[in-house]
């Protein structure tokens, strides 16, 4: 008999272990850098924000295999079922009361933490601002610069041909100093960028990790997005939205470089 009542006790007390463990070695597991090394200005407050989300979501998930770990163990050492611990009323306000916290703990950290970042990255851009316009494509990112008189020419999707992957109109004046760039934005550092997102076929998703930039690019839609880059590289450009057979090689790269660099870059792109 005593090895029929010890058996259930041990089976409870190495479930209750396999709870505390998992909870414990997912807290170790989430406990690292997630991020890609920040080569933004508002990127800080989004890595904020997500670290918080990260943390406070962490806590109460090892916190919950804790409690629920403890009450297994405690569940074991009896040899009978007993009565209820709480009463239905004291269950339900327990209930509410724990919802209530974790939303507040959740939602409203993100919201005091997200609040200031999203108000300058969807408030106003700077008139300095560098200005391209880039066009998603199966299976590129064609991007357009105004020439030297700041005004970009005039586009028509009839004109598109593999030699003019934006449709330039030639016969519009404005267009005779633009610059056209496949797979290639060159943009200066601790300078602010604006980028109208524009698409010309399907969905596609304009995606910069390094500097916490993601934004979907909608056939029929002009979409600004901008940004500050703080850190000179060469960064890579992912497509974030599957949008075909090719989606798989759809890459740019954003190159990052001092304000003189990009003075000559775009002499070397007017003079060719």
């Amino acid at each position: 008999m005593a090895n029929d009542k010890s058996s259930p006790r041990v089976e409870g007390i190495l479930v209750a272990i396999l709870f505390i463990a998992i909870g414990v070695g997912y807290a170790i597991y989430g406990a690292r850098s997630w991020f890609p090394e920040l080569a933004s200005r508002h990127g800080s407050g989004i890595d904020a924000m997500i670290t918080f989300v990260l943390v406070a979501t962490g806590l109460m998930f090892l916190i919950g295999h804790l409690v629920f770990g403890w009450l297994i163990w405690r569940a074991a050492a009896r040899d009978r079922v007993t009565s209820r611990l709480a009463e239905p009323r004291a269950e339900r306000r327990i209930s509410i009361t724990v919802g209530i916290v974790i939303a507040l703990a959740a939602e409203g950290g993100v919201i005091a933490i997200g609040l200031p970042v999203f108000g300058e990255y969807y408030g106003d851009i700077p008139l300095d601002a560098v200005d391209i316009e880039v066009t998603g494509q199966q299976f590129a990112w064609n991007n357009h610069y105004p020439g030297a008189d700041g005004v970009r020419g005039r586009t028509d999707v009839a004109l598109i041909t593999p030699t003019n992957p934006v449709g330039l109109d030639n016969n519009d004046p404005a267009s005779a100093d633009d610059i056209v760039a496949v797979n290639q934005l060159t943009v200066p550092v601790d300078r602010p960028v604006k980028i109208t997102l524009r698409a010309l076929d399907v969905i596609h998703s304009f995606y910069l990790p390094h500097h916490r930039v993601k934004q979907d690019a909608v056939p029929g839609m002009s979409i600004p997005v901008w940004f500050i880059p703080t850190r000179e590289g060469r960064f890579e450009i992912p497509c974030a939205e599957l949008c075909g057979l090719g989606h798989y090689r759809m890459k740019g790269f954003l190159n990052v470089v001092s304000q003189a660099e990009y003075e000559a870059w775009l002499d070397e792109q007017a003079g060719s």
